[in-house]
């Protein structure tokens, strides 16, 4: 089976995206999404992780619910995706494409949202398959 290309990721990131509650979508209008191959050494180093596989997704920004107004200055917060450790996951766990996708696209959307772990979870059930 052909791996999905950055490009596949991509688009099936933002489908994810389009089809979050219109609350939820509004919000997330400014954020950048991105798929790189894998984390670079700086995102890695501020996680504290070691191995590239372990990381999946990240975002990179300010949570809503900790901006003030000096914080709309600057870069747009940062949605990224990783192929290579995501393509291992779906090798590993068998969660098939889109679903994986979905999963990890909901969660770092849930960081911008300065979410719990059961909220994403709530959203992650709303937007279904």
């Amino acid at each position: 089976m052909r791996e999905p290309s950055a490009a596949e990721f991509e688009s099936l990131a933002r489908a994810v995206l389009a089809r979050l509650p219109e609350v939820f979508a509004r919000a997330l209008e400014g954020v950048v999404l991105k798929v790189e191959e894998f984390a670079t050494d700086e995102q890695l180093d501020s996680l504290g992780i070691a191995d590239p596989y372990d990381l999946t997704g990240l975002y990179e920004g300010v949570a809503l619910t900790e901006r003030t107004q000096w914080d709309s200055e600057g870069l747009p917060p940062v949605i990224t995706l990783f192929r290579q450790p995501l393509l291992a996951e779906m090798e590993e766990t068998g969660v098939g494409f889109a679903e994986l996708v979905r999963h990890v696209v909901i969660h770092e959307a849930g960081h911008h949202f300065g979410l719990s772990d059961d909220d994403m979870h709530a959203l992650e059930d709303s937007v279904g398959d």
